[in-house]
């Protein structure tokens, strides 16, 4: 996996962070843990991401893949 995937995850899971608080507003506590489900997974797999990065790259490369992977996710 890669930093721009690590942080696509990130991204995913801070979404349904905030659909989760937005749904505890409401009282759709059913659609909350689903949402929260969901950004545990996205953290798990950016938390697996990271740890493979930090195993294969330099600090310089893991400079350049993360500001592509940001500029990347920016992009979309």
């Amino acid at each position: 996996m890669s930093l721009e995937e690590a942080a696509r995850q990130l991204k995913m899971a801070g979404h349904d962070a905030q659909v989760a608080f937005d749904c505890i507003g409401l009282g759709d506590l059913e659609r909350a843990q689903e949402h929260a489900v969901t950004l545990r997974a996205a953290a798990d797999a950016a938390e697996v991401a990271l740890s493979r990065a930090l195993e294969d790259l330099t600090p310089e490369q893991a400079q350049a893949a993360g500001e592509k992977a940001v500029t990347a996710l920016e992009n979309v």
